[in-house]
């Protein structure tokens, strides 16, 4: 199975691979997932049971004996059967490891294909034995996983929300008081709502009684509280501090999160914190929001609508890649609030 994806992108397909074992008749002991370095360090316990191999996705694009020794390491695999579902992937990523994997049985989903990638999957799905059409855009990815499997069954299977079991640990961030988790970073600039009104929620929690404790990853520095907040010991910033273990771990035992459209909002709703999500509208519908039937109940997606919704973030509006997208500006701390307000305990 390969998922050559982001952390979100894993989410969502959990819950999918998980039918995978009953659609094909075998013990997941016998399914192999190539996975991302980038959440290989919490594999483990998510998908206890199978085996995994982990690829640096950066490596493999950029440097050839790297590509080389991951290539003959999935050659010498042997498997029988291999699959991709992903809808929006690298052909040069994902269909060649399918290619490499040189399976009896190759199945694949169709991909999004625009005119700079018509070449490359041409090619790379005239290998394979079968291509499902999952839906089209913007059909959303966990509705896409369900109709691949569908398919393969020849039965109907129903869509699942994404949900994740995580290891009970003592809890990271210590105090009296309840906390609430803001993640204000994204590895895309313009999908950051302004940090400020992120402080102007930081604000109205800490008047709740809540303590606001800031995530992100290295290099998703968005700016400083202390201006406002001074040295008060309720505001916790732990950007660029944690790894992805200890994150799963802050997200599970918060009261609630707040979140831009990137990884840590995707854990936090399966984790079962009460989350709400800032949603641009890039390719609104395909990954966020999720599909109503399936949003829980304790998930809050929030967004503007506009006219050039579903613009691949290819957006003529901003002046520079260091400026938020519009669609994302355009929502205002008055929805964000009292989002957070209907799903806070």
């Amino acid at each position: 199975v390969v998922r050559m994806d982001g952390i979100g992108d894993m989410v969502l397909f959990h819950q999918a691979l998980a039918v995978y074992s009953d659609v094909f008749e075998i013990p997941k002991s016998d399914i192999t997932v190539l996975g991302c370095e980038s959440w290989s360090s919490v594999a483990d316990q998510i998908f206890e049971g199978y085996s995994l191999i982990f690829i640096d996705e950066h490596a493999f694009a950029r440097h050839p004996f790297y590509r080389f020794k991951i290539g003959l390491m999935v050659r010498r695999l042997n498997v029988e059967i291999t699959v991709c579902d992903s809808y929006f992937r690298r052909a040069m990523m994902a269909d060649s490891l399918v290619w490499i994997s040189a399976a009896n049985n190759t199945i694949v989903s169709l991909p999004f294909i625009n005119e700079p990638t018509r070449t490359e999957f041409t090619y790379y799905l005239s290998q394979v034995d079968k291509i499902i059409d999952t839906g089209p855009y913007p059909t959303h990815e966990l509705i896409r996983h369900y109709h691949f499997l569908s398919s393969l069954a020849d039965r109907e299977i129903l869509p699942l929300a994404p949900s994740l079991s995580w290891r009970e640990q003592v809890p990271l961030v210590n105090g009296s008081s309840p906390y609430v988790v803001l993640n204000p970073g994204s590895n895309e600039y313009g999908r950051r709502w302004p940090f400020e009104r992120y402080l102007n929620v930081a604000d109205l929690l800490l008047k709740l009684g809540y303590s606001v404790v800031i995530v992100g990853g290295r290099g998703e520095y968005s700016g400083d509280h202390l201006e406002i907040f001074g040295e008060d010991k309720r505001m916790i910033d732990l950007r660029g501090k944690t790894d992805l273990p200890e994150l799963m771990n802050i997200l599970e035992h918060a009261a609630g999160s707040v979140s831009n459209d990137t990884g840590p909002a995707h854990l936090s709703i399966a984790l079962g914190t009460p989350t709400v999500v800032i949603v641009g509208g890039g390719h609104f519908g395909s990954f966020v929001p999720y599909p109503k039937h399936i949003t829980p109940p304790h998930v809050r997606f929030v967004y503007e609508e506009m006219s050039c919704y579903h613009c691949f973030w290819r957006c003529h509006k901003r002046a520079n890649k260091s400026e938020v997208f519009p669609c994302v500006s355009a929502v205002t701390e008055k929805k964000v609030i009292n989002m957070v307000l209907e799903v806070l305990p």
